[in-house]
């Protein structure tokens, strides 16, 4: 390895600043401020969202027969493959009536898989399925259910996806519907749901 040849410059000078720099001064530069040590004594505000009058602690007050039911896309596909009605079975498992509801988010996605889900749009457009209009964009079929549910707490919400039962057990109040051994339950209803009220 052999030694590198040092280039001698000719004319160099350091660098000095110009009179009419546009950077702040030493003495114009903001001084750091300080934060004031908080008091332990004072009050601390905070926000906290308010609680919907509906609510009970968990109990939801607005649920009662007959219970309005938003049905996801595939709680159809599984309640066709497990080969149960669903106006029946949604009884069966309540005992009392049950009224099925498809936003147009969940119609739009069953219409979208085409012929794969036909058995699923004809159950979809039987006459005793409610259709709920949607203002929102998109149809994407799971925020449409979570966007209701949480304006609404009047819904039952059935489905079988984990991911949308997760978001939905986030929201206070709002039951699950489910198929498991081939039949529906139910999560989070409280007893007295049934009970007539005074």
């Amino acid at each position: 390895m052999g030694k590198q040849k040092k280039i001698r410059r000719y004319a160099t000078m350091k660098r000095t600043l110009s009179l009419r720099d546009e950077r702040p001064k030493e003495k114009e530069r903001l001084k750091p401020t300080k934060k004031a040590k908080k008091d332990p004594s004072a009050l601390k505000e905070r926000e906290v969202p308010q609680h919907l009058s509906c609510l009970f602690f968990q109990y939801n007050t607005q649920l009662g027969p007959p219970y309005p039911i938003l049905v996801d896309t595939n709680f159809i596909n599984f309640s066709i493959k497990a080969k149960l009605d669903l106006v029946r079975s949604m009884m069966d498992c309540l005992y009392a009536k049950c009224i099925p509801c498809i936003t147009d988010g969940v119609m739009a996605e069953i219409e979208k898989t085409g012929q794969k889900d036909r058995v699923a749009l004809r159950i979809a457009k039987d006459p005793r399925f409610d259709r709920l209009q949607c203002t929102h964009r998109g149809t994407y079929a799971d925020d449409c259910l979570v966007r209701r549910v949480t304006q609404h707490k009047c819904y039952i919400v059935a489905t079988v996806d984990r991911d949308l039962k997760r978001r939905i057990r986030k929201i206070p109040g709002v039951p699950i519907r489910y198929i498991s051994n081939h039949r529906y339950n139910i999560e989070r209803m409280p007893d007295d749901y049934g009970a007539p009220r005074f």
